[in-house]
């Protein structure tokens, strides 16, 4: 017999029941659809690195989600971890290498930003906001909180995987850094799982269609427009930590059209960043 309080038990935490596996997969894997095939594990080390794993022997689409993440990785090699259950942690496989050049690849975090925030914002009740590049931040009492990361990884000359973790019903008391938060948190109407996930992924496939109809071009398709009008980043003085050990500081003025960070720096200069953490210095106005 399973141990009640084991990651796989349906009972192991009444408020956290499990994904709805068959439930998710009619309602995700629909004929002539991006999503072509949704699998549910109850726990692995990295969706990301299983799903990569097996890139090459599966259509675009392949949806990989965990009940609880062992070994999830952020942006620069970060650990990301949570309770069983307590968020949505899944990954997909996409091949825009068929129709998308290469160049223009970077902004696939940015259109999973906005697929993100804009699903949970409709399924959860909850404003959401972006940080450049991959942050999803919410507000909990009167303060932004990141509740959601993105990470990229190539799988082939053609693919790649695109990762997305949310904490949905994390308590204050289960929160990994002062600076995390969860759209419990944010009092969303909502902490069911698998809405939130039909609404993500349904999102994620609109965005991802049209920035592929338009070869990737983010004005064309308005990926940039609608990334630019959710990001708290815009508008607000920042410092940019740099890869390798540099900073600069500014005022975040705009997204070009390579998807990066412009800068108007205090000597006057324009800086667009492309890489790198962001801290907001001052609250936006």
């Amino acid at each position: 017999m399973t141990p009640p309080n084991a990651p796989e038990s349906r009972w192991s935490d009444l408020d956290r029941p499990p994904l709805n596996v068959a439930a998710l997969r009619r309602g995700v894997v629909v004929p002539g659809g991006l999503w072509t095939s949704l699998d549910v594990v109850a726990a692995t080390g990295s969706t990301n690195s299983d799903l990569a794993a097996r890139a090459a022997a599966l259509p675009e689409g392949a949806v990989l989600i965990a009940e609880e993440q062992t070994a999830g990785r952020g942006r620069l090699e970060r650990a990301w971890t949570a309770p069983a259950r307590s968020g949505l942690f899944f990954s997909v496989l996409l091949r825009p290498g068929t129709d998308v050049p290469v160049t223009r690849w970077g902004w696939l975090p940015l259109l999973a930003g906005v697929a993100a925030a804009s699903g949970l914002a409709r399924a959860a009740g909850v404003d959401m906001s972006l940080k450049w590049p991959n942050d999803l931040l919410v507000t909990v009492d009167g303060e932004e909180r990141k509740t959601g990361g993105i990470l990229l990884e190539r799988a082939g000359d053609d693919a790649v995987v695109l990762g997305i973790g949310i904490n949905v019903s994390l308590r204050a008391d289960e929160l990994p850094v002062p600076g995390a938060g969860s759209i419990g948190l944010a009092n969303a109407v909502s902490t069911d799982r698998d809405p939130l996930l039909r609404a993500v992924l349904r999102s994620l496939e609109k965005w991802y269609t049209a920035w592929r109809t338009a070869v990737g071009d983010p004005a064309a398709c308005g990926l940039q427009e609608a990334y630019a009008a959710g990001c708290a980043t815009l508008g607000r003085r920042v410092r940019a930590e740099l890869p390798g050990g540099t900073a600069v500081t500014g005022e975040a003025v705009a997204l070009d059209g390579d998807g990066r960070l412009v800068l108007a720096t205090d000597d006057g200069t324009r800086r667009p960043v492309s890489a790198g953490d962001i801290v907001h210095l001052r609250p936006a106005v």
